[in-house]
C-alpha cells in the first residue's frame, strides 16, 4: 500500500479544482496548471481530495503515490509556489538579469544567455550572486535551476561554481597541501 497515496489533498481558499475525466486543471493566485491522470480515481469531499487506486490498471501501486504526489506540488504551486536559490561562487562570475532572461558571465569567453519560460520568475542579487527562481511549477523550477548550474558546476578544489544554497560542497586537498 502506497503510504503517500493514502494521504488527502488539501485545498486552500482561492484554489479551483476542475476536473474533466482524466484531465485535471488547478487554478489559483498564482497560475493555472493542467494534467492528464492515469490509473487513479479522485474523490472530492469538501476542500479535501482522495486519491483512490483503480486496481485493474497495470503498475496501480506506483502510480497511486505519484499522481497524488503531482496533484498535490499543482495545489501547492498555485496557491504558495516554489523556490530555489542558487549562489554563484568564484570571484570573477556574475550574473545580471535581462527582459529574457538572465546574462552569466561564467569565466567563457562569452557571457551565457539563458532565457527563462513564461512561468519562471528571477529575482537576481548581484552584490551576493543569488539568483532566487520562484514559479508554481515544481517540476520545470527544478529543470530550469539544473540547466542554470550545469553551466559551472562546482569544483571540489576551491569550491568556485554555481550551487543550490545550502548544499555543501565536499572539497578535496590539492596536491601541494597532500605531498607534506
Amino acid at each position: 500500500m502506497s503510504r503517500i497515496g493514502k494521504l488527502p489533498i488539501d485545498i486552500p481558499k482561492g484554489v479551483k479544482l476542475d476536473i474533466q475525466g482524466s484531465n485535471v486543471s488547478v487554478s489559483g493566485p498564482l497560475g493555472n496548471m493542467q494534467m492528464q491522470i492515469k490509473g487513479v480515481d479522485l474523490v472530492r469531499e469538501g476542500d479535501t481530495l482522495k486519491v483512490v487506486p483503480i486496481e485493474s490498471e497495470p503498475n496501480w501501486k506506483a502510480n497511486w503515490g505519484l499522481m497524488r504526489s503531482l496533484l498535490n506540488n499543482m495545489v501547492v504551486g498555485v496557491s504558495k509556489g516554489f523556490k530555489k536559490v542558487l549562489v554563484i561562487e568564484g570571484r570573477e562570475y556574475s550574473v545580471k538579469a535581462d527582459p529574457k532572461g538572465l546574462v552569466l558571465n561564467l569565466g567563457f569567453s562569452h557571457p551565457v544567455e539563458y532565457p527563462l519560460p513564461a512561468t519562471v520568475k528571477a529575482e537576481v542579487e548581484e552584490r551576493a550572486k543569488k539568483i532566487t527562481l520562484v514559479s508554481p511549477d515544481k517540476q520545470l523550477l527544478g529543470q530550469v535551476a539544473a540547466e542554470i548550474k550545469a553551466y559551472r558546476p562546482p569544483e571540489p578544489y576551491k569550491g568556485k561554481g554555481i550551487r543550490f544554497e545550502g548544499e555543501t560542497i565536499i572539497r578535496k586537498v590539492g596536491k601541494k597541501a597532500a605531498g607534506k
